[in-house]
């Protein structure tokens, strides 16, 4: 099956595996909201994950071959990050209205990002089924 998928189909899997575990940081943060001493829980990816590509782009540009940008995509991953600010006299993190916003933004996208990989899975079958 892995020969089946296109670079973008992965991608798109990349950044559904990345907003899911935001959304999980996210929905942590709300809950832990009123806990002293609780850390704001970041997940990042964007930055790692558009330094990988555009490594991949230029070394695709050397060598004339795409594999790098599938090897790119593979080892690419999320981290989490917890900022040493703290909102209130608490030492908590967490700001739960901006939390909250967050939390909607990160829904809209994923919906956006099940509806692009919806649509390769259906290009797909399409092809296989003639």
């Amino acid at each position: 099956m892995i020969s089946l998928t296109t670079n973008s189909m992965r991608m798109l899997e990349k950044s559904m595996d990345f907003l899911w575990a935001k959304q999980a940081a996210i929905l942590d943060n709300i809950s832990n909201a009123e806990t002293p001493n609780y850390k704001q829980k970041n997940v990042v990816f964007e930055e790692s994950f558009q330094s990988a590509l555009e490594a991949a782009d230029r070394e695709r540009e050397g060598s004339g071959t795409q594999p790098a940008m599938r090897k790119a995509i593979e080892n690419v991953s999320w981290r989490v990050e917890e900022p040493e600010e703290a909102v209130r006299m608490d030492d908590n993190g967490v700001n739960v209205t901006e939390q909250s916003l967050e939390a909607v933004r990160n829904a809209y996208q994923m919906q956006y990002v099940y509806q692009s990989l919806s649509s390769e899975i259906n290009a797909l079958r399409t092809a296989i089924n003639g």
